[in-house]
């Protein structure tokens, strides 16, 4: 009997933290037109002609305070292990294959072996929690544009979205419980941002999004594919799940790039603001990733902390992402057999 294919996608991260790897992979990341999605004149011109050569250097520093010389990127790491996981998990009836929207290794190769698999179907599971266009849907965009090229197209599914999954939202509550979370003065959930432009074309009637007070707040039939609203959801099931009170977390999110205004609250702001109020100490989700990365193992531990104690916090928490978790483990396990 064929064998059933499972495609796991995440994002990607560059070869090595140098320079000249890291240039590589902005450039391949951010000319996606998914992601920087604007006129393609000005989108190479602001990607090669400032973006890339100013941002790789400081980019390539960053990547190296988080590189480790045994495993590497730690998305990259992380995400093999969910693969030899699900692998294990799901045994000789499928064929499973890991790959990365950007730089290695490529959704072209996997794709590539899966077809010498001769596998029956192939199920899509882009590692994104919440659906947006310049991850989740470039992923499929991909996808689709590589397998139109093959003559003998097998059955193909997607998996939109994932935000309310429960199993990933006890593993988060799992990893959030050894640290105790109501010691804690107050708690985030950041999401990685996206620029408004990009959750405004997610509004396919064009008079609900940032028009309406509250637009994101719960999920409804016209919010439904919206990463704002889906983020929201995520949140509020994490806190139901910890008996965290509303008054006790803010959602926000981190990550801008360029001038134009992006999701909000920023993550940074609400930091200074808690600071400001006399916070000591905060924990912090970041449950748009289910591997930890620069944006997580960086971002969140290291600036903002540093931004937080210098306006008179004491500590900030990062929840580490689902990783290897038995419990996320079960989820995707439960996600590819569906």
């Amino acid at each position: 009997m064929a064998k059933k294919g499972i495609l796991l996608v995440n994002l990607g991260t560059p070869d090595s933290p140098s320079t000249t790897d890291v240039r590589k992979y902005l450039d391949e990341f951010l000319m996606d037109p998914r992601v920087i999605d604007v006129n393609p004149v000005l989108r190479t011109f602001l990607v090669k002609g400032i973006i890339v050569p100013f941002r790789s250097p400081k980019s390539a520093r960053l990547y190296q305070k988080i590189w480790s010389d045994e495993t590497g990127s730690p998305l990259l790491h992380y995400s093999k292990l969910q693969h030899q996981a699900i692998k294990e998990r799901l045994g000789d009836e499928y064929q499973v294959e890991l790959a990365m929207r950007y730089q290695s290794p490529s959704i072209e190769s996997a794709l590539d072996r899966l077809k010498a698999g001769l596998v029956s179907d192939i199920k899509v599971i882009a590692l994104f929690p919440q659906y947006a266009s310049a991850s989740t849907g470039s992923v499929y965009d991909k996808v689709m544009e590589l397998v139109s090229q093959w003559q003998t197209i097998p059955n193909i599914s997607f998996i939109n979205s994932f935000h309310d999954n429960e199993g990933m939202i006890a593993a988060f509550a799992e990893n959030a419980q050894k640290h105790q979370p109501e010691t804690y003065d107050h708690i985030l959930f950041s999401f990685h941002g996206l620029p408004q432009r990009q959750i405004k074309k997610c509004d396919h009637t064009q008079n609900y999004c940032l028009q309406v007070e509250g637009c994101c707040n719960t999920l409804n039939d016209t919010n439904k594919f919206c990463y704002s609203a889906q983020s929201h959801d995520t949140a509020r099931l994490i806190a139901e799940k910890l008996n965290i009170p509303k008054e006790k977390y803010t959602i926000c999110f981190q990550s801008r790039l360029g001038s134009d205004p992006w999701v909000q609250p920023y993550t940074s702001e609400v930091v200074a603001k808690l600071a400001g109020e006399g916070k000591k100490r905060l924990l912090v989700f970041c449950p748009a990733f289910v591997a930890d990365c620069l944006e997580t193992v960086y971002e969140v531990t290291t600036e903002y902390g540093d931004e937080f104690k210098a306006l008179g916090g004491e500590h900030v928490q990062l929840v580490e992402s689902l990783n290897d978790s038995p419990l996320w483990i079960d989820a995707l396990e439960k996600m590819a057999r569906e």
